[in-house]
């Protein structure tokens, strides 16, 4: 991965991490479920959150970084956000999963590729072809035969109307409504369409 660009106030990114050596970075289902947990405690208080998928040596996510006035909304941590660089709280969350996998399965070092990829996206457009594309991801690994059975992405909360962090609203918006994000969902998305953000080398490399 190439050195990336600090993140800014205000911008959207796509975010992506995987194992170092391409090695599992979820090693059972309770995993998945307390890397959610940290992430809700490190990164939702900074970054607005669209999608993710979490696999089982990598994962995706899609958010916005909050402002410095976003921040306020949340009087407690709004000060200590104010003086952190944006990347400090995924960097809190990635080292905080690190210890705990090292010691429950009795590992040591790091367990995350560094740096952490990230691309900033610009367009309405490519927002919208890049949830879908971030939702198929376990298709296209061959996880499962439908990305829809996947557990462990944010498909089937967008599709819900049970409490989330994610801007449900807001990603249903992009795709007019809920039927239009379901059909947009069935068709597999053309690569080429947001290729500078879904690096090949990246992708290439995972099994």
């Amino acid at each position: 991965m190439t050195s990336p660009t600090a993140l800014q106030h205000g911008q959207y990114y796509h975010i992506y991490n995987r194992g170092n050596n391409r090695e599992d970075i979820f090693f059972e289902d309770r995993n998945y479920d307390y890397f959610l947990r940290l992430y809700a405690k490190y990164v939702v208080p900074a970054a607005y959150t669209y999608a993710y998928c979490l696999l089982r040596n990598h994962f995706h996510v899609l958010v916005r970084i909050k402002t410095p006035v976003e921040h306020d909304t949340i009087p407690r941590i709004s000060e200590l956000l104010r003086t952190k660089r944006p990347s400090q709280q995924f960097g809190n969350l990635f080292n905080a999963y690190t210890k705990a996998m090292n010691k429950i399965y009795e590992r040591t070092g790091s367990l995350f590729e560094n740096p952490s990829g990230r691309v900033p996206v610009a367009s309405e457009s490519h927002l919208v072809h890049l949830v879908a594309y971030i939702h198929q991801n376990p298709e296209r690994h061959g996880l499962v035969e439908d990305f829809r059975m996947w557990a462990h992405s944010s498909y089937r909360a967008l599709v819900s109307q049970g409490p989330t962090h994610l801007e449900r609203d807001e990603v249903l918006a992009w795709f007019q409504d809920l039927a239009v994000f379901e059909d947009a969902h069935r068709r597999p998305v053309a690569e080429a369409q947001i290729a500078r953000l879904v690096p090949g080398d990246v992708e290439q490399q995972y099994p």
